[in-house]
């Protein structure tokens, strides 16, 4: 602002009185500044006066002030009011910072320099632009309570030609309190309008949001056009670089309303008032609509010169045709139009004016193609009259359609005849003047049901004649036979010869299939009823359902369709079985009885598909294993729990009915003690028959299951297999009539020759995760021990990939699943609802709510700086190394050696000291883990410290040996039974703390004396770490676990971290469909990892 106000000025424009109540206002606060612009000076402020605002608007310049408030002030009353005191006062008081104008492009941003004051400003604009209230929108104020001046509203919706015959519908406004002034520039005026500026229009008028208002329905409208108006200069915006915009339609002060907006616009228009259309040069004083044909008149009459007719056409000069808006304008009256109706008006206007004619004139020999094809078209659009003359040579009566089909030859044969009346038209023939009537005859044929007819024929293969149709092909005859007829008899009557309707066969009862058990051969039989068909070819029809044909060819050459609801649930049946053509046995299909139970999850099968009473019954009795209700022996009655006892009944059914299965229980819930109680159940038959259990574990746990076998079964007579090949050979020999044999996975590796002259009667295969791979010569071993019964025990059947699944159960139960190719294409549903009967899951949280509570938690800790330096160094080499493999696609070759980087990298963030030779530093881990240990010896816990690496171990072991610090130790060289010996100290609540190595210590030990576990470095397999926990957390565990993961934070342990989250779910993929399966790590992972990009 280029002058100053001083409070003189302001009591002599507003006096005395006014001036001090103005001050009382400003010094109450009671003056907010909405809008404010520098040159020339104007402000729009509101004062708040008691409990009404009233909003101020001041210019001023070198001629002096203009203000203006929506208080009631008297007209009469010369000086300004103390609401505009009060505004000026707050104008007068504010900086020339606040009165600069706003950035343009270009500008620097408050604030942007960094000084304190413009950070203040910055801060200030922060407030003003969120703190205040948003200033009302037009058309939201109740007008009861508004005091705006209302102003009257003109709207002209007018018609712009523009292009070859087009036109489009713009809007242009008028507006003024009494004298109606022009808005010159509409979009200028809703750009100001949108922010709420005023709008000079003349010396004596200027338009402000805040001291005028429209009619709520005119507001409506305007609110539309400030979007039209919005659209409009995003599309002008965003046109992209090198466009040239087309010429504008209109003048600037019209806006042209694009179709999308029109029919919103549409029906504000008709409600609100001072809507004006100017259509040509003519204006109407209404907004009018009116529905229906337009007032268009076709006129038929005898032409001047002989055989000639003609069409005059009377009003399509008066309509204006909006075809893009779905409208044409008549007289001023909107009429809406169908996009047909429209798109045919404005082509018949423009073929007309084209050729500056009204009247069309029709040839005798076009008349009748022009009544059937035209006449009906013009009827839609207007009126057709036609005069008497022209009306006496009408022919006009019902179409009567038909169809004759034949069969000749192994042709089907079809002749079509149109007849109305006594005029009889063979359709396909060319026109000629034969037909039965005179010549000045005019036929008014159904052209829409005639067309309808020939293109259900010509889309059908049919081979077109004058004289009629022909087809060869036999899918292509019975398609039509089956569904073009019918779709046909809709429209026209069809004559069928005998040969044509025993083409198709139809079956006079519906087929049916019975499937049962047989329960002297245990075997699922399934046979078929099908009326007239004997079982050889009862085969050949199963054979072309399989194939899945549209239909089976009867020896008679008869058509029988096999899309019909019987015969499709026949196919479902056999799709959910898995049946093959090879499977066939004289007269149905014989299969295993486990294959029934593809339908547990099936649907009801219907009345076309009976299931057979031992099959039903044999379907509950594995959906509800506890019903065969075998009998718990005495001895284990108080011992299991009711979920061990679902699990006892689970593995008794799964032998009663002579299959395998992988008891998949969470780690901690009792296996072992479920096998034991099925091995006395069964103790008498494995007494009978003289054939053993073979328990085989890994090497670890030979003697825990000896132990838990004396403690639960002492009954049971129990060798283990073990030592040198001189004490194993005595073993066998000694075990004599033993109920159970124990051995480990990599002795009978050794030993398969002798084991493989015995039949066993169970084979029980503990943490059989051993044999996931089943290329390992122990895959190979345990697949080929005889047994007649085999159960997997694991925790973990699936750990990295689907395959794993696979591996156990063609040891367990092989003929459950087709060879690994075939497998692997089997989708994960159906792998799930094959598998779910054979593979018992349950979490610890589901079974054992009084558990205490597993709390899990990741400690991480930066790397210490000759540490860091260390681990920079080999990262480096590494991330290139891997990157050139990567690039050069040879990273299977050398998946190995990056595997060992990586291994070096996660040692260096355990201890350097691990490979770096003459390191004399520490680990930030290590100390770490000293500090942890320290506080859990305070806080009287028990620890259980696990780590892959047994250096590392011995690393810790030394530390702690100098501190006096007394442990116990278990790795892979520890003797079973020295293990053993271990545990029941440490539960037993000797020693607080525990060292074991992570891949010896990991798996089927007892440990619940502690009540916390350290996870020193983190295994790739996230289910290896949570058997490791569940060491501790486990049945007859008492206190709440303590789960302690020690990370090096920002290193690859972080990374290996992420990747497991995305492991942990993939036993759920079977168990559980839906989550997303990994396969082991691959260049992706690989890529991750070492954040190669």
């Amino acid at each position: 602002m280029s002058f100053s106000i001083s409070q003189q000025m302001i009591k002599e424009w507003c006096g005395r009185l006014s001036f001090e109540r103005g001050k009382a206002f400003y010094r109450s606060q009671k003056v907010s500044i909405d809008h404010f612009q520098p040159e020339p000076a104007r402000v729009r402020a509101t004062v708040r006066a008691g409990s009404h605002d009233y909003r101020v608007m001041l210019e001023l310049d070198e001629a002096g002030l203009v203000a203006a408030c929506s208080c009631p002030t008297l007209h009469s009353y010369e000086q300004y009011c103390q609401h505009i005191a009060a505004a000026l006062l707050a104008m007068r008081d504010l900086s020339a910072d606040d009165l600069a104008p706003q950035a343009s492009r270009g500008t620097r941003l408050p604030g942007a320099d960094g000084s304190a004051a413009s950070e203040a400003q910055l801060t200030q604009g922060i407030f003003d632009l969120f703190g205040k209230p948003r200033p009302h929108s037009i058309g939201t104020r109740k007008a009861l309570f508004d005091q705006r001046a209302l102003l009257e509203l003109e709207i002209i919706c007018k018609v712009i030609p523009y292009g070859f015959r087009k036109s489009v519908i713009g809007l242009e406004l008028k507006l003024g309190p009494k004298r109606l002034y022009v808005v010159k520039n509409i979009r200028e005026f809703l750009k100001r309008l949108e922010s709420r500026q005023p709008t000079v229009f003349s010396a004596h008028f200027t338009y402000d949001p805040e001291s005028h208002r429209f009619l709520p329905e005119q507001e409506a409208i305007l609110q539309e056009l400030i979007r039209v108006f919005q659209h409009e200069k995003l599309y002008r915006e965003t046109a992209g670089y090198g466009y040239q915009e087309p010429k504008p339609v209109g003048t600037e002060r019209t806006l042209i309303l694009p179709p999308f907006a029109w029919d919103k616009l549409f029906d504000l228009l008709g409600q609100a008032p001072g809507v004006r259309v100017q259509q040509g040069e003519r204006t109407y004083e209404q907004f009018q609509a009116q529905t229906g044909k337009v007032p268009l008149q076709f006129a038929f009459d005898a032409g001047e010169r002989e055989n000639e007719y003609r069409l005059t056409v009377d009003g399509l000069a008066e309509l204006t045709v909006l075809e893009a808006y779905g409208f044409v304008l008549h007289g001023g009256v909107w009429m809406r139009q169908s996009a047909d109706a429209c798109k045919s008006l404005a082509q018949l206007k423009q073929m007309l004016e084209a050729h500056q004619r009204e009247d069309i004139a029709v040839p005798q020999e076009k008349m009748e193609s022009f009544m059937t094809r035209v006449v009906p078209g013009l009827m839609k659009l207007g009126s057709v009259q036609i005069a008497q003359a022209v009306a006496d040579r009408i022919v006009q009566t019902q179409l009567q359609a038909r169809l004759y089909l034949d069969r000749v030859r192994e042709r089907l044969l079809a002749g079509l005849e149109f007849q109305y009346g006594d005029i009889v038209i063979n359709p396909l023939a060319k026109e000629t003047n034969g037909q039965q009537r005179r010549n000045d005859q005019i036929l008014l044929r159904d052209g829409e049901r005639e067309q309808r007819i020939l293109e259900l024929m010509d889309n059908s293969a049919f081979t077109r004649t004058e004289e009629g149709y022909y087809l060869e092909d036999e899918e292509a005859e019975f398609e039509f036979l089956h569904q073009t007829v019918s779709e046909l008899e809709k429209w026209c009557k069809v004559y069928a010869t005998t040969a044509v309707k025993l083409r198709l066969h139809s079956l006079h009862a519906p087929p049916k299939v019975k499937a049962d058990v047989n329960e002297r051969t245990n075997w699922l039989e399934v046979r078929f009823d099908i009326e007239g068909f004997p079982p050889s070819e009862i085969k050949q029809l199963l054979q072309a359902l399989e194939e899945k044909r549209k239909y089976y060819r009867l020896p008679t050459g008869a058509l029988l369709p096999l899309d019909t609801k019987e015969f499709e649930q026949i196919n479902r049946f056999l799709d959910e079985l898995g049946i093959r053509q090879a499977e066939w046995i004289g007269n149905g299909f014989a299969l295993p009885a486990f294959r029934g139970l593809r339908l547990l999850d099936s649907s009801q099968p219907g009345k076309t598909v009976q299931l057979g009473k031992a099959l039903r019954s044999f379907l509950e009795n594995m959906r509800n294993p506890d019903n065969l209700d075998f009998h718990v022996p005495d001895t284990m009655q108080p011992v299991l729990r009711d979920y061990q006892k679902f699990g006892f009944q689970w593995l008794m059914t799964l032998a009663h009915y002579g299959f395998g299965g992988i008891l998949a229980d969470d780690m901690g819930l009792g296996k072992t003690v479920q096998s034991i109680a099925y091995i006395l159940a069964k103790l008498p038959d494995i007494r009978r028959e003289k054939q053993p259990v073979l328990i085989v574990s890994p090497a670890s746990l030979l003697y825990n299951w000896r132990n838990e076998l004396h403690k639960f079964a002492p009954e049971l007579s129990v060798r283990v297999v073990d030592g040198s090949k001189e004490e194993r050979n005595q073993a066998r020999k000694e075990a004599g009539d033993a109920d159970v044999w124990i051995t480990s996975y990599p002795l009978l590796r050794r030993d398969y020759t002798e084991y493989a002259q015995r039949t066993f009667h169970t084979l029980i295969l503990d943490e059989a995760q051993a044999f996931k791979n089943y290329a390992t010569q122990t895959a190979q071993v345990v697949k080929r021990i005889f047994a007649k019964h085999r159960f997997a025990l694991t925790g973990t059947p699936i750990e990295n990939r689907l395959e794993e699944l696979w591996s156990i159960f063609n040891v367990v139960f092989p003929q459950l699943f087709p060879g690994r190719k075939e497998f692997q294409d089997l989708p994960r549903d159906a792998i799930a609802r094959r598998a779910r009967p054979f593979l018992l899951r349950r979490l610890k949280t589901e079974v054992l709510r009084e558990l205490p509570e597993k709390i899990e938690s990741l400690q991480a800790t930066e790397l210490l700086p000759e540490q860091k330096k260390l681990y920079i160094a080999y990262l480096a080499q590494l991330q290139q190394e891997a990157a050139k493999h990567l690039h050069e696609r040879t990273f299977d070759k050398n998946r190995i050696k990056i595997l060992a980087g990586l291994t070096r990298l996660r040692q260096l963030c355990c201890h350097p000291g691990l490979f770096v030779e003459g390191y004399e530093g520490s680990s930030a881990k290590f100390e770490q883990l000293l500090e942890v240990l320290e506080e859990c010896r305070s806080a009287g816990r028990r620890v259980l410290l696990f780590s892959q690496f047994t250096e590392m171990l011995s690393i810790i072991g030394r530390e702690l040996g100098a501190y006096g610090v007394p442990f116990f130790y278990l790795d892979g060289n520890t003797p079973a039974a020295r293990r053993i010996e271990l545990c029941n100290r440490f539960n037993d609540g000797e020693g607080d703390l525990f060292l074991l190595s992570l891949k010896a210590g990991g798996t089927g030990l007892n440990l619940t004396g502690a009540d916390t576990v350290i996870l020193y470095d983190l295994w790739w397999n996230p289910a290896v770490e949570e058997q490791a926990a569940d060491r501790a957390h486990r049945i007859g565990q008492k206190n709440v676990v303590q789960v302690i993961r020690l990370v090096a934070q920002g290193t690859v342990e972080e990374k290996m971290y992420e990747l497991q989250q995305k492991k942990k779910h993939l036993i759920e993929e079977v168990i559980a469909p839906g989550e997303e399966a990994i396969s082991s790590m691959s260049e992706e992972d690989i890529r991750e990892i070492l954040m190669i990009g």
